[in-house]
């Protein structure tokens, strides 16, 4: 049944501010709750936590004094938000529990985003990214099983495969090649433009996480390990950021953003397995119809355009959380060897991606390596989750970009 947001009346803003007793929700069971529900709260969190920092950044650069105090206001229930979603995580999880959801997170959300995107150019993106944090989830899972003792394929329900993908010690790209071309916003689906801003705030919010529970580690593998990929998050952060064409008008950015809320909200409530969360998606689905209602209203008296005239007419298919083993098995076997260039993507190593590494590496193995040497140390092989078939990479020991 298709769904407009902009048909549709939410709560009154004035009526949105909780008790400290509502927002005291009830976290999810860790080894009860399916692994997707962990996801969803994950990916929401995200949503939230970028739609907070665009309207800081936004009422930075306004000048209008009545603006400013209608982005704090509608900001505020935005924090509200950010906290009764992210306070849903259970308390008992390890940070690096935590840490194989994000990455399932940024495997599944991405890879779906992939498979339904309509630009060539942007499914290469998404595609790209997804192989990297398919390895991510690899080297965490052996850290995790070496530190906890215990398997990462109850945390991912099996639903997810844990494997090698494009080695991480080959995602240090020179920043340069980094940044990749923006769509363009008079031409882009407004499909696409949500895609953007979903997997770059899933992506900002892994960066935000990992920059802060780095350190809390004791064990030095652990914290070189969250070092190492904390700053490849930084660069996926601004792989996905550029795709954004910088164009746009912050009253346009303002509309997608809340438009994407509802859109991702409505998604989760669509397909959330446990009843009491759902509930919480869509009471803030709800509150999020009246945020868009503001913004496009603030869109029509200080941009001049109605904001029918960039938002897609009903929300598109709901963003779904579904295995993607296949479609990321096809990716391993055709596109691990790529690496960028600029703005595209080649197969060969060059000049600024092989100073990047020597500069990096100084001639020592990189964390992600030595944590698979680590763990075949103590448990004599490395931990994988392969749920059929064999792995399809040939080999995983020849260097991302070498000639063939």
């Amino acid at each position: 049944m298709s769904f407009n947001p902009l048909e549709h009346r939410g709560i009154p803003l004035e009526d949105q501010v909780r008790s400290w007793r509502e927002l005291d929700v009830t976290p999810v069971d860790p080894d009860h709750t399916d692994s997707y529900t962990k996801c969803r709260i994950i990916t929401m969190n995200g949503i939230e936590t970028e739609a907070i920092f665009f309207s800081h950044h936004f009422s930075r650069f306004c000048p209008d004094m009545d603006v400013r105090r209608q982005l704090a206001e509608v900001r505020y229930i935005e924090q509200q938000q950010q906290k009764t979603v992210n306070w849903l995580l259970p308390g008992q999880a390890s940070v690096l529990e935590t840490t194989l959801s994000y990455e399932q997170v940024a495997v599944d959300l991405t890879a779906w985003v992939a498979r339904m995107e309509p630009d060539p150019y942007l499914t290469q993106a998404y595609e790209f990214g997804v192989l990297e944090d398919f390895d991510h989830l690899y080297r965490y899972a052996n850290l995790y099983e070496m530190i906890e003792h215990r398997k990462a394929e109850k945390v991912v329900d099996q639903v997810t495969e844990v494997m090698p993908g494009r080695p991480t010690k080959l995602h240090h790209r020179h920043p340069y090649d980094n940044v990749r071309d923006p769509y363009d916003r008079t031409k882009a689906a407004p499909i696409s433009k949500l895609h953007a801003l979903t997997v770059m705030a899933a992506e900002q919010q892994t960066m935000n996480f990992y920059m802060n529970v780095g350190p809390e580690y004791m064990e030095p593998i652990a914290r070189q390990l969250y070092q190492e990929i904390g700053l490849v998050e930084e660069e996926h952060v601004t792989h996905y950021e550029s795709l954004l064409d910088p164009g746009e008008t912050w009253w346009e950015r303002l509309v997608n953003h809340e438009y994407n809320e509802c859109y991702m909200y409505h998604s989760m409530m669509q397909t959330e397995s446990d009843r009491r969360v759902k509930a919480i998606w869509e009471l803030h689905l709800n509150m999020e119809l009246e945020h868009l209602r503001i913004a496009c209203e603030l869109m029509r008296r200080h941009d001049g355009r109605d904001p029918e005239s960039i938002l897609a007419p009903e929300l598109p298919t709901p963003v779904t959380f579904e295995p993607n083993k296949e479609y990321v098995r096809n990716l391993l076997a055709t596109q691990i060897d790529l690496t960028t260039l600029g703005a595209g993507y080649v197969r060969e190593a060059h000049e600024r991606f092989e100073k990047m590494q020597e500069r990096l590496n100084a001639g020592e193995k990189p964390s992600s390596e030595r944590v698979i040497d680590e763990h075949r140390d103590m448990f004599s092989d490395e931990y994988r989750l392969q749920t059929e078939g064999p792995h399809p990479i040939r080999s995983l020991r020849e260097p991302v970009g070498s000639a063939r």
